[in-house]
Parts: structure tokens; sequence; C-alpha cells
């Protein structure tokens, strides 16, 4: 979800670092419920400090950059185990000559990767990189993301207070050296914080929709199109919750616009998800069916199977609340078949569960 950072609480990360194997491992079991992806990552250690042959060392820093950003389009297209191969051969360059702030970002990108795909000693090991990086070199924009980062994993635990420090450190730095960027990443995220609170009643809910809509003020200024199409999906998230179906559809609607024209797949992924629930709340099945051709097909051009199976599954389960039961029994099916082909037990057992209670009706 997100990164970022703060002045007040610095010291205490020390101790939240030493903590990001507890951290990380709920977040993964969170995310990767769906997931579970064999990650057979290298050391990075031993990728980095390979010995530098001739080529390599003719190598330039436009090479390294253009791995970066090879990486981050492989990794807003769902491809991680590409993203994590992008991103160690610009480490290997990037070391080679010694550029620090630009090991950092990639190692920032490189933890987000192994989360992906459930990695978990290798994204702790990238992410105590990037951070002691960011601070070595005092680099307040990196501290900033990796705070959001730690936040976002404290979140998953369901320690809202810690993460809401977290990110309002985030923020605090962000404030201090006018860093419009963090501000508006640190906002959205303490929305998502504080719409996590609690028991989400009308109070949070507002709150949590201010937050939302003050951070796309700052994403907006700075032209941050994927931060914004990610507020926008979290905003339609806090509508959702509320039962706002028309602002839901409506913020929704604009999330997937945004991700669109950017090829942000991720986030257009994900706001097709919410307006397909927003449209079957509201009893607009043609709608919601039309919104899922469009993710099916998407998935398919992506050629992601996790995708695919998510895609599957929606429409069995749009099926079946139609009463449907023999066409949400194939998708069960197809998605069943997937869950195999990607070794994803855990998910082909809730599959198997699902489509047993509804056969069972």
């Amino acid at each position: 979800m997100k990164q970022r950072l703060v002045f007040p609480r610095l010291l205490v990360y020390v101790g939240v670092i030493s903590r990001l194997q507890i951290l990380l491992q709920g977040f993964l079991l969170f995310t990767f419920l769906l997931s579970p992806i064999a990650a057979g990552a290298v050391d990075i250690t031993q990728q980095i400090h390979r010995p530098i042959n001739s080529s390599v060392g003719g190598q330039s820093r436009d090479k390294a950059d253009s791995l970066l950003r090879i990486g981050e389009k492989q990794y807003a297209s769902g491809y991680a185990d590409k993203t994590i191969a992008s991103c160690l051969r610009a480490l290997e360059l990037y070391h080679a000559i010694g550029d620090l702030k630009a090991q950092g970002l990639t190692y920032n990108l490189l933890a987000k990767a192994y989360v992906q795909l459930g990695s978990l000693k290798e994204a702790e090991d990238a992410l105590r990189r990037g951070l002691a990086i960011a601070r070595d070199t005092k680099d307040f924009q990196s501290q900033i993301f990796v705070l959001n980062n730690i936040g976002t994993f404290f979140l998953q635990q369901g320690e809202f207070a810690a993460a809401r420090n977290s990110v309002e450190d985030a923020l605090a730095i962000a404030h201090g050296v006018k860093n419009i960027e963090g501000e508006g990443l640190s906002l959205s995220n303490l929305g998502l914080v504080t719409a996590r609170l609690g028991d989400y009643n009308k109070a949070i809910k507002f709150k949590a929709i201010k937050l939302y809509e003050n951070a796309l003020i700052f994403r907006r200024q700075t032209g941050d199109a994927v931060g914004e199409a990610n507020t926008l999906n979290n905003l339609g998230d806090a509508y959702l919750a509320s039962g706002n179906y028309q602002d839901t559809i409506g913020t929704y609607g604009a999330a997937m616009r945004i991700a669109k024209t950017n090829r942000d797949r991720t986030n257009e992924l994900r706001a097709i998800d919410g307006l397909v629930t927003a449209h079957t709340a509201v009893g607009r099945y043609e709608r919601a069916f039309d919104l899922l051709e469009q993710r099916l097909t998407l998935a398919k051009e992506l050629q992601n199977l996790r995708e695919e199976l998510k895609s599957f599954e929606s429409y069995a389960q749009l099926y079946k609340q139609q009463g449907n039961y023999l066409t949400a029994r194939n998708f069960y099916e197809r998605a069943i078949i997937l869950a195999r082909t990607l070794e994803d037990s855990k998910q082909e057992v809730q599959l198997l569960d699902q489509l047993t209670k509804m056969l069972q009706r």
C-alpha cells in the first residue's frame, strides 16, 4: 500500500525494524492468503558483491536507472518475480558506482516485490538496508516511504495505535521538509488507519473520508497519478462502508479511469473490484458482469493466473447470489483448477469449501 517518514519518533523505529519479522509474517498471512508463490530468492549481499567483470564494469548509470524503471513497471503490472530480477541487477550496478541513494530506492521497491511473493526474510533484509541508507544519507523522502510501509505492516497486524504512530511520524517529517508528495501519501495512509479503527462508526468514517480528500489535494498538486488512483480507491472503500453507493461508484470510476490511462494495473483491478461490489449491492447485475468481463480480459492480457483465479471466483459468487448455481459451480471449478496450477493448496481448500456449501443448499 505505501511508505513515508517523520522526525518525532524516529529513534523508536530501530526497535520497529527489529520487529519486522513478526510484522511481515502477519502481513503476508493477510495479503498472500490467495497467492503463496515460491520466491526462489537470491541472497542480496551475495548478488551485489559479486566480482565485477569487465562487461559489468562498463555498464553505465543509465543502464541501472533503466533497470529500476523497468522494475517499477513490472511491479505495477503484478510481476513481482521479474521486479526482483531487475532490482538485483540494478543494485549490482549501483553498488559498483557507489550510489547509495539509488541503492536505497531500489531496496524499497525490492522489499515490496518480496512481500508480494511472500518472501519474508528477503523483504525484511531489503527494508533494513533501505532504512539504514536513508538515515545515513539523511534522505528524508525515503524515510517517509519506509515509515509508511512499516505503518502498513502494523495495520495488517491489527496494531492500529502503532500503525498510526508510524504514519504520523511520516506525516510530521513530510510536513517539516515541505514534501508535498509525502504529505499526500501519509494523509492517505492515515485515512486508511483511521478507517480501520474501532467499529468504524459514523464519526470515524467521516474523519477517514476527510483525510482522503485532503490527501487527494496534495497528490493532484504533484501530478502523482498512481497515488491519486490509490487514494481514490481508499476513498471508494470508505464510501462503500458508509453505504453511500452513488459516491462509491463515482469515486471508484474515477480511480479506474486514471489507472487505465496510466496503465496502473494494480489500481485498475482494485477499482473494478470495488465497482463490482457497489453495483451488485444496488442490484445492477448487468453492469457488474460487464466489469467482471473487463477484469478477466485484463488478467488474461497480463497473463496473470492469480488475477484470473480471482475473476473466476467473483463470477462464481455473483452467479451464486443470483441463484444460478449451475453456472456458479462452473466458475468455482475453473478457479479450483487455477489454484491447483498455482500450487495454492490453501486457496483450493477455501474454494472447495465454498462450492460444497453452495451445493448443499
